[in-house]
């Protein structure tokens, strides 16, 4: 059984950055894919990234591609999702995902393991 636990999250103004943080125990970290989604007021829950067990495959949602970079520490048991030039409709509450496999993947219903969530909140 995997728990994970995110921080980071907060209010920011417009244009400005916030790193996100799961810490994942309970499992052998390298064997799991990781993502992230995030979920606003009355909407459903939508993808934002993805990140294979070694690292080197990332995947985006268009609404972030550029402006968001996921990463992982296998060692620390960590991901980490930086988020640049944030915008008002960034504001949702931010989950992490696990799942043992070997693809990126991009469907919540895909994956196993989930966080509490962490609030981030863009405005001025």
């Amino acid at each position: 059984q995997v728990q994970l636990v995110e921080s980071g999250g907060g209010l920011v103004q417009p244009g400005g950055s916030l790193r996100l943080s799961c810490a994942a125990s309970g499992g052998t970290f390298s064997t799991y894919v990781m993502g992230w989604f995030r979920q606003a007021p009355g909407k459903e829950r939508e993808f934002v990234a993805s990140i294979t067990r070694s690292g080197v495959v990332t995947s985006y949602a268009d609404s972030v591609k550029g402006r968001f970079t996921l990463s992982r520490d296998n060692v620390k048991n960590t991901v980490f999702l930086q988020m640049n030039s944030l915008k008002p409709e960034d504001t949702a509450v931010y989950y992490c995902a696990a799942v043992s496999d070997f693809t990126v993947r991009i469907a919540a219903r895909q994956y196993d393991y989930w966080g509490q969530g962490t609030q981030v909140t863009v405005s001025s």
